[in-house]
């Protein structure tokens, strides 16, 4: 079997204590503003996967001093202005989260820089955060909107913006262009998505306006250098839940996990899927810190759910983990989820081909699928296409089969989650 395969076999129990990596969404933000504060940050359970080394990477390469002694990360901050243009491009590997939000960091600064990726991360679109990026005044240039993209910063002017697809990440690249803009930049969105990027912005010492669907920051603040511990990665954390939700008998007991409320609708959903939740918020936290705390997740029953575009937004991330929950029993179906097919992989075409090799019931949609939960999978061999949201989803579905599967490709699972089949191992064993 090749080295980046891995054996999953059929599980007769799950259940532990976890603590989940570092939020990988949370790490990005908090090194980029560590970045251009004033001062020495030292941020404590920094995410661990490719896709924040990636970050860092490129954040060495604009001159500032980061030295990691994992999973602790101290930063020592340049200053509003004190970032470098590159030598080389600077590559994001496969992270979207770099390449977006670096660019709207660097929108506002003298200097010009060109972002280089993998070859499915030069597949992703572009334009999206382009385009405002334009509308502020910097000058960015695509080809045929995609990688390579380059950024040549300067003066910007605050703008209204209205994104016509929720996206975090524009949000984000946007606010952080604001940072370094004239007057002030408001992200009003048609559907709230998370709120990362405000909390992190308050964090550091920046006036943000957190209002429903709507942010806004005043341009020219100086942020401040900040002592901060990462939140575990609730869609990290979700895969775990998720077996447990599926398997008779299952529990498991995640740690200092994120609850912020922007990322928490994957509890409810569990509970309309059968599962019993119990959630305890850690108290005393600072102003601009991360929501965190317990949470327990045990086996009730299977019931059918359904996932609507309008819920999507929220849930974006784990509803692979979600179909994989699905094959255990009850079913799942989600429209409105077209954006999945802009991620690492087109992610309702391999989810779906990857479960129906497991032996799934499910159908591919336009925007969408559905997964029936009405037979027992019999395992086989998925292909995780590079994406390592589908090789823990599929590794997950593959518990519940009545015979061993095989993930292809399930090293991709390092870009958010190394140690993810060593710790299923020890959950499942």
């Amino acid at each position: 079997m090749p080295s980046n395969d891995v054996l999953v076999r059929p599980a007769a129990r799950f259940g532990g204590r976890v603590r989940a990596p570092g939020d990988k969404s949370i790490s990005h933000r908090y090194a980029m503003l560590a970045a251009v504060a004033d001062g020495s940050s030292v941020l404590h359970n920094f995410a661990p996967g490719a896709d924040a080394r990636a970050t860092v990477a490129c954040l060495r390469a604009l001159g500032v001093e980061i030295r990691a002694d994992l999973p602790t990360l101290t930063i020592i901050g340049r200053g509003p202005g004190g970032l470098c243009s590159p030598k080389n491009p600077l590559d994001a590997a496969n992270s979207g989260t770099t390449a977006r939000l670096v660019a709207g960091l660097l929108a506002g600064l003298p200097l010009t820089a060109t972002f280089i990726g993998d070859a499915s991360l030069s597949r992703r679109p572009m334009e999206r955060v382009a385009a405002p990026l334009r509308r502020m005044g910097a000058r960015v240039s695509l080809d045929a909107g995609h990688l390579p993209m380059r950024v040549e910063g300067g003066s910007l002017e605050g703008i209204d913006y209205e994104p016509a697809v929720a996206s975090a990440q524009v949000k984000s690249a946007v606010l952080l262009a604001g940072l370094h803009a004239r007057g002030r930049t408001r992200v009003i969105e048609p559907v709230p998505t998370r709120n990362h990027t405000g909390l992190a912005l308050r964090l550091f010492g920046a006036a943000v306006e957190l209002s429903g669907g709507t942010t806004a920051i005043e341009g020219g603040a100086r942020l401040h250098a900040v002592e901060a511990d990462v939140p575990g990665d609730l869609s990290s954390a979700t895969f775990w839940m998720a077996a447990a939700a599926g398997l008779p008998g299952g529990s498991v007991e995640i740690e200092g996990v994120g609850l912020n409320p922007t990322r928490t609708a994957i509890l409810d959903v569990l509970r309309r899927a059968g599962a019993v939740v119990e959630v305890a918020a850690e108290q005393g936290l600072r102003e601009g810190d991360e929501p965190r705390g317990r949470i327990v997740v045990r086996h009730g029953s299977h019931q059918a759910f359904t996932i609507a575009p309008g819920e999507v937004p929220g849930l974006i991330d784990e509803l692979p983990a979600l179909a994989a929950l699905a094959t255990f029993g009850g079913s799942m179906s989600v429209s409105g989820a077209g954006e999945l097919r802009h991620k690492e992989s087109d992610r309702i075409a391999a989810l779906v081909r990857g479960l129906a090799a497991l032996g799934a019931d499910v159908d591919e949609r336009t925007d969408g699928f559905e997964v029936c939960g009405g037979r027992r999978l019999h395992g086989g061999t998925a292909d995780a296409a590079g994406d390592h949201r589908l090789a823990m989803a599929f590794a997950i579905a593959a518990l519940g089969a009545a015979g061993p599967s095989v993930i292809q490709g399930a090293d991709a699972v390092d870009v958010s989650y190394p140690g993810f089949f060593e710790t299923l191992t020890a959950l499942s064993s």
